[in-house]
């Protein structure tokens, strides 16, 4: 529901309290937690609070898996947006359980909902700070992409936003059942009813920490990556038939949100970091032992193998990243692509490799989308001289796209067209060539 208005002026110059509680460190972002009661804000930059300016507005969702991620992190900052005549908007959301939870005698989606009532204030009251309701693109990246793709294939949303930029998003779609089941499991282990009467008796500390534990891949590391490319998320949003009534990429496929400009992308080795950390036990490891751990074999992988042979020098951990990528992110972006058909869609690849890391991981561009490579903890996912020059090209298409509903390269269409962002960035046809034998 709406908040309740006040009076007088009030001191909007700090960041407001998070649904996130504590830092799960589970993203690759500094994504502080602050302590409060009312936790759904949203945190608005803008080079012009007067009411006849007209700008186009981004509305950002953040990551975190659906269950951890904040909107106060600074990588999340508008001002390069509003220096280059746009305002931002990052809005927070229920996570975890709270937000996606089954729960008997509670609305399904809550943190859908929570997403819905933050663009519905954008279109009451942007044009206060400056922005255009009717000019709204909506962008996210890892489970914020998958948020923004949700709200895509949901065409009773449509009215609150014109444009969608989507960085490393998978729709989470997660089966009514499912989420049913895990409920009661869940419910079970707390020790309470399955109800909304009997979670609000379990304190949110023990709530918290008997999430973390339920939603923890289960099994030996191999078997947990694979569960995690084959089964997806637990928590997330619930096709429950009233908001969500089937696949995202169904509801794409139908036509829905075929009018809206689309970007989409991902980094090229999105969660090649696990191998990365894992490099001195890994280089041991026999490929193909280590991808049949992941569930690729036989004549499969050698069709594999033979489309990413720029990856093979790298070893198992890189070919291993790449096919975790791959099936995750990569596979799920040629699929949506075919679903869009001839909608009008920009595909682009992150490529620039961290030299921490080795590769293009997972939020390695969101600096760059956000152009805040000034910013504190970026060393540690992007080294200590990241290019500002890529900074500088894939800010300022995101910046065109806000305006003008185009990043400035060709569309998608029947070549395939694909930016590729790196110290040299080119445009290229095929650009996912290399994920087609895993579909």
């Amino acid at each position: 529901m709406p908040h309740e208005p006040w009076e007088g002026v009030r001191d909007a110059l700090v960041m407001g309290a998070t649904p996130q509680r504590g830092d799960n460190g589970i993203t690759l972002i500094p994504e502080p937690s602050v302590e409060g009661e009312s936790t759904l804000n949203v945190n608005v930059f803008t080079p012009s609070p007067g009411a006849d300016a007209s700008l186009p507005v981004l509305v950002y969702i953040h990551g975190g898996g659906f269950t951890s991620g904040s909107p106060a992190s600074t990588w999340y900052d508008g001002t390069a947006f509003a220096r280059d005549g746009a305002v931002t908007v990052v809005i927070s959301y229920r996570l975890g359980f709270e937000g996606f939870g089954w729960v008997e005698g509670a609305p399904h989606n809550r943190g859908v909902m929570d997403w819905l009532l933050a663009l519905e204030w954008v279109q009451e009251n942007i044009a206060s700070f400056g922005g255009d309701p009717g000019r709204v693109t909506i962008a996210g990246q890892s489970a914020g992409g998958g948020a923004v793709l949700t709200l895509l294939g949901m065409e009773k949303a449509h009215h609150l936003f014109q444009g969608v930029y989507c960085m490393s998003g998978v729709a989470a779609d997660v089966p009514v059942d499912k989420a049913r089941d895990f409920a009661l499991k869940f419910a079970k282990t707390a020790g309470v009813a399955p109800t909304r009467a009997g979670f609000e008796l379990v304190p949110e500390e023990k709530l918290l920490a008997l999430q973390k534990k339920a939603i923890m891949p289960k099994g030996m590391p191999l078997k947990a990556l694979q569960s995690l490319a084959t089964d997806g998320l637990i928590l997330g949003p619930v096709m429950d038939g009233v908001l969500i009534t089937q696949p995202t990429i169904d509801s794409i496929r139908s036509g829905i949100g075929s009018h809206i400009p689309l970007v989409i992308g991902s980094a090229d080795d999105e969660f090649s970091m696990i191998f990365a950390m894992m490099k001195k036990i890994v280089k041991f490891i026999p490929t193909g032992f280590l991808l049949g751990g992941l569930g690729m074999k036989g004549e499969r992988r050698a069709r594999y193998l033979a489309a990413n042979q720029d990856v093979v020098p790298g070893g198992s951990g890189a070919i291993a990243g790449r096919f975790l990528t791959d099936s995750i992110f990569r596979t799920f972006i040629v699929k949506f692509l075919e679903a869009r058909g001839d909608a009008p869609t920009w595909v682009y690849r992150f490529s620039w490799r961290s030299p921490v890391f080795g590769y293009a991981i997972h939020c390695i561009d969101v600096p760059f989308f956000f152009d805040v490579l000034d910013k504190g903890a970026i060393g540690a996912l992007a080294g200590d001289a990241p290019p500002q020059k890529i900074a500088d090209e894939l800010h300022a298409d995101a910046s065109r796209f806000l305006a003008e509903a185009d990043p400035g390269w060709p569309q998608y269409g029947a070549k395939a067209t694909t930016k590729v962002f790196d110290l040299e960035s080119t445009v290229i046809d095929d650009g996912y060539q290399s994920v087609l034998p895993l579909l």
